[in-house]
């Protein structure tokens, strides 16, 4: 096995009974580098984890590595990705992201004459306008690249993952709220409607109503969505 290979498999290889260790996040078209490195940055500053590799996709897109020492399940890893989109990419069209919790092989030639390969941080504004490399790279440099890179720990991603389900959260109570259906005149209200006066014995429930209520105003349904970040298992 080459040295490349073997570190490839060390950061990348499924887990135990195939759960997932390797998660891209994959965006592009146009290729935008300094649209995805400030999600690089940011996975280290704020959310204190280890620098994800860099690849250029050999197409018009950068990818960012990540490489877990324990896997976790396709739910998790969607999570995750869901996560990073909702907290550093919330302004991209979506069909510029791709999430993959399946690595591809890198390099590879994705089209005749264009190599993907992983890069430097310091190089890969260089490839903005043509993300891929005309010839294949040095396999030396490429598992030199990878041996610098270290898995997220257990413990990193049990924090990471916490501060970014409120994120997702956030941003789905962000979005604009859906015109309410007003019921007919003639049709009674049905005991789950709420009012005013209706009672509840469970303060979830009501922080619930609160923010699924498109007739409350924004600025009400955002601040009960705080409210239950703290105990919402979601």
């Amino acid at each position: 096995m080459s040295r490349l290979a073997t570190e490839f498999q060390r950061l990348y290889a499924a887990g135990p009974e195939g759960s997932v260790r390797a998660l891209v996040l994959d965006v592009g078209r146009p290729s935008d580098w300094e649209l995805l490195s400030a999600v690089w940055r940011g996975v280290q500053l704020e959310l204190s984890l280890p620098a994800p590799g860099i690849a250029i996709a050999g197409e018009n897109s950068y990818q960012l590595w990540f490489s877990l020492q324990q896997g976790c399940t396709q739910d998790e890893a969607r999570a995750f990705l869901d996560g990073l989109k909702a907290r550093y990419l919330s302004g991209v069209a979506a069909p510029r992201i791709r999430c993959l919790t399946e690595a591809p092989a890198v390099p590879t030639e994705v089209k005749e004459g264009q190599w993907s390969a992983f890069v430097a941080p310091d190089l890969a504004p260089v490839f903005v306008e043509a993300t891929w490399l005309d010839i294949p790279p040095g396999v030396e440099g490429q598992a030199d690249l990878l041996k610098s890179l270290r898995s997220i720990t257990p413990q990193a991603w049990r924090a990471a993952m916490e501060q970014l389900e409120p994120a997702a959260v956030q941003d789905l109570a962000l979005m604009p709220p859906s015109t309410p259906v007003r019921p007919s005149p003639d049709v009674a209200p049905t005991a789950a409607t709420y009012s005013p006066s209706t009672t509840f014995n469970d303060p979830r429930a009501f922080l619930l109503q609160v923010m699924n209520d498109a007739s409350v105003p924004m600025a009400l349904r955002i601040e009960a969505a705080k409210a239950m970040l703290p105990s919402s298992g979601v």
